[in-house]
């Protein structure tokens, strides 16, 4: 499926020696590793969808070192980023970034089943549809017991609830109508339609969500 384009003001990346470094990520990292601490699985195999510049799955893997992490993105320039900054650690516990596109359909048939899927700052940039397909897949690939991670922004019960996500909303439907922030009750809906049980819905700084969701174990 051709990959929609995001706007350049919500994905922010600067080069450096190789690699790229975006001040969003650098500022969002120590919350979601405390997160992350708390619900991820102790040890398996860890697949983050959409690991943009990099930044956060090296210090996912530094923090969760019990789980091999395998970083994936459909950008072929952030790719690259990743490798770079994953080989300037001593971590042998993240794998080469894998090409995928999370919104086309049947992806989950290409990854080896994982027992943890992280995803942070990816919805409001999809459409509804695109969301939709992410959530069903991400669930295939998910093993019994595993668990999906999905943080970011989102409408609380189809409102806005603060200026700058009202700004930020506007200018995302401003650049494509289809995509934007997404409701918090209907991404549980999708979870849930998906067949995933919700573990915990979690407040975030800067007013973001974690919706962490669980695949049963049968």
């Amino acid at each position: 499926m051709p990959i929609r384009s995001v706007p350049g003001f919500a994905s922010v990346a600067t080069p450096e020696g190789g690699k790229l470094y975006a001040p969003s990520a650098a500022r969002n990292l120590e919350p979601l590793c405390d997160l992350l601490e708390d619900i991820a699985p102790p040890s398996g195999r860890a697949l983050e969808i959409a690991s943009g510049t990099g930044q956060h799955v090296i210090a996912y893997a530094a923090r969760l070192p019990g789980l091999i992490w395998q970083p994936s993105e459909v950008d072929a320039t952030r790719r690259t980023s990743i490798d770079a900054h994953a080989s300037d650690t001593a971590l042998d516990n993240i794998r080469p970034a894998l090409e995928l596109d999370a919104t086309a359909p049947g992806w989950a048939q290409s990854v080896e089943p994982v027992d943890f899927i992280v995803l942070s700052n990816l919805l409001h940039l999809i459409t509804e549809d695109d969301a939709k397909t992410l959530i069903r897949e991400a669930a295939r690939a998910l093993k019994p017991s595993g668990k999906l991670c999905i943080y970011g922004p989102f409408m609380r019960a189809e409102e806005l609830t603060s200026e700058g996500d009202r700004a930020f909303h506007a200018s995302l439907i401003a650049h494509d109508p289809e995509i934007g922030y997404k409701d918090d009750f209907d991404t549980i809906d999708w979870l849930q339609n998906a067949g995933l049980d919700m573990s915990d819905v979690i407040e975030m700084p800067a007013n973001n969500l974690a919706l962490v969701a669980q695949k049963p174990d049968f």
